[in-house]
């Protein structure tokens, strides 16, 4: 049975992952990519439009299904090995959270939803998803 998750990155770090077919969440980290299984669903939210920077963007940016194998290390460059795994991004807008806070199991009813976005990486439900999808206007599967 397959889990759906958020990952959190700032937009031009999901863009880059798009465009190459990968996922990094919490700084490259493996950990959190072992509780992913491939097929599991996974949509990004971008708190902000660049890394470090101040300026909102608060928007889900990416949706796809994780692709057979394992976590694997990347190298950038300057010693740093960020562990990724491959995803099937589906072809999709960016879409605001805003006009779904109140429809979302875990922003629902939440004055603090912003709290569970510092884990970098978390479940939730397939109606949530599916919503996600939805006002994403995501194209095959989610």
């Amino acid at each position: 049975m397959n889990r759906n998750w958020i990952a959190v990155a700032s937009a031009d770090h999901v863009r880059r992952g798009r465009a190459e077919g990968f996922m990094q969440v919490c700084h490259g980290k493996a950990a959190p990519l072992r509780r992913i299984q491939p097929g599991d669903p996974v949509a990004y939210y971008s708190p902000t439009a660049q890394f470090q920077a101040k300026t909102k963007l608060q928007a889900f940016t990416a949706i796809g299904m994780v692709k057979p194998g394992a976590p694997y290390p990347a190298d950038m460059g300057g010693g740093f090995c960020p562990f990724r795994r491959d995803v099937h991004w589906l072809q999709a807008r960016e879409a605001p959270i805003q006009p779904l806070l109140d429809r979302l199991a875990w922003t629902s009813g939440q004055r603090n939803w912003g709290y569970t976005l510092r884990f970098g990486l978390f479940e939730v439900s397939a109606q949530d998803l599916q919503l996600i999808a939805e006002a994403m206007g995501a194209v095959g599967p989610a």
